[in-house]
């Protein structure tokens, strides 16, 4: 379904752009929010069209309040479970960015985009049933232990988590410890109950922040979850 929903965008962009609709929708994008997610629509899974936006894959609520916390920071340590639009967004607001990824193919397209304060570490998840596992289809008999604990190869707290990667309950679990005082954590689609669950076992104390809207490329409105250690 997803596959098919990609492939008739993009065949819509192509005929929109032969007709010198896509120009007009560039043009709204410019001057509106609303332009700028229509526009997006075109662009699922295409990282250089998305990246023309300045936006990041979580719902715009959320990247609005992660833009004004960075804003007070401009020597934020950003550290990110999964790289993409956000990571280039992110190299724009802050000071460094550490991503982790474990699809090498994509961190391959990542590269030629990667701002010049950000690091891509690939961590590919190793064949076994034992381990750190992934709930995602797919992905069963895989186990993601190297790629969580990624977090530990780099010294010191950060100010902004993200995670928005493979088995994001434990990342979130190993995210708290590294987190520094007045610091907040990313956590993306929340729309899924596993999520919110792990987010009542591990952050009982802290503050949440839930966002549910339009989100860049998505027809739909998913939830964006904001998790901040008060400073």
């Amino acid at each position: 379904m997803k596959k098919h929903y990609v492939t008739v965008m993009r065949g819509l962009r192509a005929a929109l752009r032969a007709i010198g609709v896509l120009a007009l929708l560039d043009r709204w994008a410019a001057r509106s929010r609303a332009g700028v997610w229509v526009r997006s629509l075109f662009s699922i899974y295409d990282l250089a069209d998305l990246l023309r936006y300045d936006v990041p894959w979580w719902t715009f609520r959320s990247a609005d309040l992660v833009s004004d916390f960075l804003e007070d920071k401009p020597a934020a340590r950003v550290f990110e479970w999964g790289s993409g639009a956000s990571t280039v967004w992110l190299g724009r607001r802050s000071a460094t960015v550490t991503s982790v990824e474990h699809d090498r193919a994509w961190a391959d397209t990542m590269a030629e985009v990667l701002p010049g304060n950000a690091s891509l570490k690939v961590v590919e998840p190793l064949p076994s049933s034992a381990g750190v596992q992934s709930a995602k289809a797919g992905f069963e008999g895989l186990d993601f232990s190297s790629y969580v604990a990624a977090i530990e190869a780099t010294d010191g707290d950060f100010d902004l988590i993200v995670i928005d990667g493979r088995a994001r309950e434990v990342c979130l679990e190993r995210a708290l410890p590294r987190l520094a005082e007045g610091g907040l954590i990313v956590l993306d689609n929340v729309d899924r109950a596993r999520y919110r669950e792990a987010i009542d076992k591990h952050c009982p104390d802290l503050n949440v922040t839930w966002t549910r809207g339009l989100t860049p490329s998505l027809p739909y409105p998913t939830r964006t979850a904001l998790i901040s250690r008060s400073a």
